[in-house]
Formats: structure tokens, sequence, C-alpha cells
């Protein structure tokens, strides 16, 4: 009778510590009952001594520590903690890129409540393996040829296409010095070719489509890291030619715009007169388009400031057929909400005078000096067929365009 009580006393204590641990939030007390055979000797008063096994019920409290683990909850995009990555392409001066990003964030942000970051990758296929490396949280400023390359690795997808001045597209163009005693394009064969970058749509991709057409091997290529540069290698002697993107010239009183099937690409110099630099960086002639002159866009008008007499010493060769606008496109796992809210704030902002009327020293998205935006449309991924065509035409692969 004493060992069934002991044992039901033992259970209820068992039983009560198991409802007190119970309560607790994350520390568990666990009670195991641990049977041990123990066998004595028991001298028994009679002739003969008998071994006596007898059991006994040994209690031992344990206590355990049970750890919660706690499933911290995912940050938001576009917090403090977890900014959206906004990657533009070196295609112009670093800093300007920086500066220029840094006041489109604010203009985002005021907007959509979202945090950006901006950043500045070394090269094309650097921005392109950060958007597929990290595909819920970038956004990429990419021309046609990079988002081409950034769809067809990882699935990359377009959201919107930029407007300048009303034109959907812009071109190539080939640019040499006055004395270079360049003529056409078969003038070119062998001579040192100054190239933004190797991934560049205007500034490799597409001349090298026109140089393979017209049968023309060009001799060395220079990278000479961004459109501007281009120009500068050219102007200052350091290459024979170089590429750039192309942007028409705005035209007296904006009666009308150019028209690539009739219009000198330099339509402007029959003003007579050379090319002019405003304070805020803009480049006319003759005045600008609304006291009866022109405004020149080519990528040579960033380049002014560095070399003034750049539109007295060169001249552009020929241009490209048109190629589709540089792109905003967006990892290919980024939320579609939150993709279009940002694709409807870019479009108004590109719009407003906050871009296209800047303080005087604030470089934005619009600016001359960096990619000269005067609007934004959404756009598809079939736009950028033609620049699939012509990969395909020169028989390139990522591998050649990218160097990997």
């Amino acid at each position: 009778m004493n060992m069934k009580r002991a044992v039901w006393f033992t259970t209820g204590l068992l039983v009560l510590a198991f409802f007190a641990v119970a309560c607790q939030p994350q520390t568990v007390e666990v009670t195991r009952v641990i049977t041990e055979t123990v066998t004595e000797e028991v001298e028994v008063p009679v002739e003969v001594e008998v071994p006596v096994e007898v059991t006994r019920v040994v209690t031992e409290t344990v206590v355990e520590t049970v750890v919660e683990e706690v499933m911290a909850e995912e940050v938001p995009l576009g917090s403090e903690e977890r900014p959206i990555k906004v990657l533009f392409v070196p295609s112009v001066d670093a800093d300007v890129i920086v500066s220029g990003g840094e006041e489109l964030a604010n203009e985002l942000e005021a907007v959509t409540g979202l945090k950006f970051e901006v950043s500045v990758p070394t090269s094309y296929a650097a921005t392109i393996e950060a958007m597929c490396a990290s595909p819920d949280d970038t956004i990429g400023f990419i021309p046609a040829l990079g988002y081409v390359l950034a769809n067809e690795r990882c699935g990359v997808q377009v959201g919107n296409a930029a407007v300048r001045f009303g034109w959907p597209n812009y071109w190539a163009q080939i640019v040499v010095r006055d004395d270079s005693g360049i003529e056409s394009l078969e003038d070119l064969a062998g001579k040192t070719w100054g190239a933004p970058s190797v991934t560049s749509t205007s500034g490799f991709l597409v001349p090298s489509a026109m140089f393979t057409d017209a049968g023309i091997e060009p001799g060395e290529i220079v990278e000479t890291g961004g459109h501007t540069n281009a120009m500068l290698a050219v102007a200052q002697g350091d290459v024979d030619f170089a590429t750039s993107f192309y942007s028409p010239p705005l035209l007296p009183n904006y009666e009308r715009k150019w028209n690539p099937a009739v219009d000198d690409p330099e339509i402007w110099r029959e003003a007579g007169v050379p090319p002019e630099r405003t304070e805020a960086g803009r480049v006319f002639v003759a005045g600008g388009p609304d006291e009866g002159g022109y405004r020149v866009l080519d990528a040579r008008a960033a380049a002014m400031e560095t070399y003034p007499n750049i539109f007295e010493e060169t001249h552009i060769l020929t241009i490209s057929d048109p190629i589709p606008n540089d792109t905003v496109s967006f990892g290919p796992e980024f939320p579609l909400s939150t993709a279009q809210e940002i694709v409807k704030a870019l479009q108004d902002y590109v719009s407003s005078d906050a871009c296209l009327e800047p303080p005087e020293g604030t470089v934005t998205l619009c600016s001359d000096s960096f990619y000269n935006w005067t609007g934004a449309e959404p756009t598809t991924d079939s736009a950028y067929d033609p620049v699939r065509f012509l990969i395909n035409a020169l028989g390139m692969t990522e591998e050649d365009i990218l160097g990997e």
C-alpha cells in the first residue's frame, strides 16, 4: 500500500508540474520518470541467505529549455531596411548619373512613400548581373541591347520606354573630325573606332550592323566609357571616328519636327553660326527654338562643356535607322503592383517642370548631361524584337557582347 501511494503521489506531482510548465511562454519543464533496478543483498533471519531483488522507483526531474523559433516577418520592399535598388548603366559621367538618380529617387519617394537606393555598376554586364542576382527588388535604366540580354538571361521585364521631345526612338551617329579626310563609310575600314562600350546599342551594336552590311571592317576598337567620352575622343584626335546616340534637333519656332527622310542630321548648320552653350547646359544655334533658332541634342552637346569647339571641328558622317528608346526595366520577380505604381510616378515626373525645368545646378533625368528624357510611355517586350534581329543577324552571343 505504501508503494502504491508513492506512485500515485509521484504521478500527481508530474501532472501538476506538466500544467504549471505549460503556462510558461518559452521554457518547458519536462519531468521524466526513470526506473532504476537496484539489486541489494538483504539479510533475512532464516538459516539460508537468499538474495532478494528489490525494485525501487527513482523520480528525477529534468528541466529542458525549448527554444521557440519565431520566423521574422519579411522586411517590406521599399522600406528603410530594404530599399528598392535603382541601377543605371554607365553611359554618361557617373557623378552626373548619381546626382540625377538621387534627384529621381527623392521625387519617386515623395509620391510613393517607397525608399530607393541609386547605384551605377561598373559596366552593362555588371548591371545585368545585379538585376538577375537580385530579381525581386531591382529597377534598371538600361538601353535596348541591355534589356534584351537581361530578358533572355533571367526574364527581366520592361516597364517604360523613354520619350525624347516626342520621339519614342533615337539613332546611332558616326562622328569624324573635319580634317580626318573621311568622307564615306568605306573610308572607315581599318580606322580606329571610339565606342562608348561594346554593349552599347547605338554606340556599338547598330554601327556594327551597318559596317557588316557595307562590308567594312574597322581597325582597333577603343572603349571610351560613355557617349560623351566617345565624342571627346574623336574631337581630341585619340580615335579616327566615334559612335554614339543621336537625337534630332528642335527646329525654329517648333513649327515642325525634324524629318529623317528629308532633313540633314545637322540641319542647324543652315543658320551659319556655331552652337553656343548656355549656363544651364543647353546648346542653341542662333538662339533657342522659341527665338527662331535651333536646339542641338546629339551626344556632342554634353561634351561641349569640356571641348567648346567640338561642333566646329567635327561633323556627323551618317546616322542609322531608328532604334527603340532606353527602358525602365524590373527584375523578373519584382512585385507587379509596385512596378505599376513606380511606372506611373515616373511618367508623371519626367513630364513635369521638376524634371524639365529644374533649378540651376540641379541635374535630373531630363537634363542634357544625363539622359535627356522628356517623357516616358508604357512599352512591351515585342518593341525590342528589332534588336534581337540585329544580334542574330550579326551572329553575336551574349558572351561576344559582354565579354564573359
